[in-house]
């Protein structure tokens, strides 16, 4: 199960339905299951506190992943900031909706395997994430 809660922020106005059947459907074609996923919207201020209190990490960032659960079922908690997002996709050039999926399907690429540390890495996430990106906006054509 795949649930989206809020913190201290409204919502984001996304097609939830359609974002589950987007993160299965990745999960699924890298070769695992679904398990219990729970997305955590909030503010740059309520991630910093997470951020601080559960891994000593002092700066801001867009997401943070807790994988709860390891083997081949995909269960983790993800903790988003809303307003990170919002500030990358300007930087970025990108809409909003567009960035707070890649950073959805970003938390996700992780569990599966796929690491951001080394420029090579890096590519290859930015490179799977644009695939995954593909999937939602062009595959996943729901009417």
């Amino acid at each position: 199960m795949i649930r989206f809660q809020v913190i201290d922020v409204m919502m984001p106005n996304l097609d939830f339905e359609r974002v589950r059947a987007w993160i299965e459907s990745v999960v699924t074609h890298e070769g695992y299951q679904t398990g219990e996923m729970y997305y955590y919207f909030c503010s740059d201020e309520a991630l910093l506190d997470i951020n601080q209190r559960r891994l000593g990490h002092d700066f801001y960032t867009d997401i943070v992943t807790f994988p709860l659960l390891e083997g081949n079922l995909i269960s983790s908690e993800f903790c988003l900031s809303l307003d990170r997002i919002a500030e990358n996709s300007l930087n970025f050039g990108r809409s909003f909706e567009s960035e707070l999926l890649r950073v959805i399907i970003h938390g996700v690429l992780h569990l599966v395997g796929y690491d951001d540390h080394s420029d090579a890495e890096q590519a290859e996430m930015r490179s799977k994430e644009e695939k995954c990106l593909e999937i939602y906006y062009n595959e996943l054509n729901i009417n």
